[in-house]
């Protein structure tokens, strides 16, 4: 049987563009991991994985007006946001490249004997090595930073590791290019092609999780299509990690005190937030807690304005919309759900955004209205009104896991007073992100950050943004009484590197 072509597609009229592609054999998934596999030597010095990253910025900096014209065709998402995200990802591997250079990610770790300890300590030497061919299964609604050179392959790459990516259906033709370019990159640094590989299609997907030369795997996607995938890597005969970020609510919560305080401002961000991006965010708001009474009235109605003035918008595909239309309409008839403005259809090919609201009570036990504790994906958040703090408590006990948590205080409770702390309690074991006076939508890549959470929102306690996400590639090894001369140049005495290390106890910069 013939592969099954790959089209790009246009989100704004759904009319297909250009064959970009073929789906991919379980024989050309092969081809690529042992290609990827075969590459590994070529990572293995610092300087050149280093420089190799920087490079691969500066070739998709040198293709920016190619690629962002690509990537809105594909995606429909605007030049703006796509200039904006491709500018992200350099600064990501540039930022993975200052890594690499210093060292410190191989958490290197020296004990000379003691024979004074109990028990006795031998020689001990330890640091990190890269686990092998890393699969990458990219996202739809980062086309850049969560694709083919986003964070899992740049930090992949970073810790020493070949990738073998398997490209969103939303952006095939995107995902070509941006893996030529990195390609490109590579060979001005003598590494070869196959440390980048790409493949197409479900079935490909399913078989590049199976291979036995992927050592790990990073995804971002649905809680059904991670979980699928998250179960076969642990039914393998050598089950592998896999680092998967799957769905989020991002619940908020609004204290009657803030409520009255900014009502106004509170709802202006809330619908800024939202509908960001067309509600298409991994960390956008699902879940608002609004005090029931004038506060919360003043908050709705704030936010009523602000939403009732934002355009509709085109989703990444139209199964999205079909999925997004479907969802907000099963949503709004249960029972004691209102549609202060009504999200659906916008058009033949667009949304409108909107929001829902529901009493507190209606979530306190389990029952259909569950419905509204699931992530629906677009332009639209829930709004839950709540009479006192025991029912706030009782809807925040029955989340799942999130990437992030938000509370809105007012001045006071800001400055420890009131149930502020107590609050930050609460939603702490919910999320790997906890913001005050904030929205979630943004991830910042810093040293700081964490882009992760407890299940569903993620797989694992790693996170996907952030200097640590390169963490999740390595593993430890010691090497015990083994003579300087076979050793590792990164664990010799000497240093001659200039490594960051702890070496007898003491940490040395």
């Amino acid at each position: 049987m013939a592969a099954a072509p790959v089209w790009s597609v246009d989100p704004r009229t759904g009319k297909q563009r250009e064959q970009v592609a073929d789906e991919a054999t379980a024989q050309e998934v092969d081809v690529a991991v042992r290609a990827a596999h075969g590459a590994r030597a070529s990572l293995a010095d610092r300087a050149v994985r280093a420089a190799f990253l920087r490079g691969a910025a500066e070739q998709l900096e040198a293709a920016k007006e190619a690629l962002v014209e690509t990537a809105d065709a594909e995606t429909a998402l605007g030049p703006v946001r796509l200039n904006g995200e491709l500018a992200r990802t350099c600064y990501q591997l540039r930022a993975f490249a200052a890594i690499v250079d210093e060292g410190a990610f191989l958490d290197v770790v020296v004990n000379h004997p003691d024979d004074t300890a109990t028990p006795p300590i031998p020689d001990l030497r330890r640091y990190k090595v890269p686990l092998g061919v890393v699969a990458v299964y990219s996202a739809s609604n980062f086309p850049f930073a969560f694709s083919v050179a986003g964070g899992d392959t740049a930090s992949a790459l970073a810790a020493g590791n070949p990738v073998v990516v398997k490209a969103h259906p939303d952006h095939p033709a995107l995902s070509e290019l941006v893996a030529k370019v990195i390609r490109r990159a590579a060979a001005a640094h003598g590494i070869p092609a196959g440390v980048l590989g790409l493949v197409h299609g479900f079935e490909a997907g399913v078989e590049l999780i199976k291979h036995p030369l992927v050592a790990a795997a990073g995804f971002t996607g649905s809680i059904r299509g991670g979980r699928a995938l998250f179960d076969a890597a642990a039914a393998r005969p050598t089950p592998i990690p896999f680092h998967g970020e799957l769905g989020s609510l991002n619940p908020v919560v609004v204290t009657e005190a803030a409520a009255t305080e900014r009502a106004e401002a509170i709802g202006t961000g809330l619908a800024g937030s939202m509908t960001l991006g067309v509600g298409q965010f991994c960390v956008k708001p699902g879940l608002v807690l609004v005090p029931a009474g004038e506060a919360g009235d003043g908050l709705v109605k704030s936010l009523t304005a602000a939403v009732s003035d934002t355009d509709a918008g085109v989703l990444l595909d139209h199964r999205m919309r079909d999925n997004f239309v479907a969802g907000v309409a099963e949503r709004a008839q249960l029972p004691d759900v209102e549609s202060p403005v009504t999200p659906g259809a916008g058009g033949d090919h667009t949304v409108s955004p909107g929001f829902l609201t529901v009493p507190a009570a209606r979530l306190a036990t389990e029952g259909a209205h569950d419905l509204l504790l699931e992530e629906c994906f677009g332009p639209v958040t829930v709004v839950v009104r709540y009479q006192d703090d025991a029912e706030v408590t009782s809807v925040l006990s029955r989340l799942p896991g999130n990437l992030t948590a938000t509370v809105q205080l007012s001045e006071a409770e800001a400055a420890g007073e009131g149930r502020g702390t107590d609050i930050l309690a609460e939603l702490t074991p919910l999320a790997g992100r906890v913001l005050v006076n904030g929205w979630p939508t943004g991830v910042a890549v810093a040293a700081a950050q964490h882009h992760g959470g407890p299940y569903p929102a993620t797989t694992s306690t790693s996170t996907s943004v952030g200097g640590t996400a390169i963490e999740r590639w390595m593993r430890p090894v010691v090497y015990q009484t083994t003579p300087a001369a076979l050793l590792p140049v990164e664990l010799r005495d000497e240093n001659e590197l200039g490594l960051p290390r702890r070496f007898n106890g003491v940490l040395e910069r």
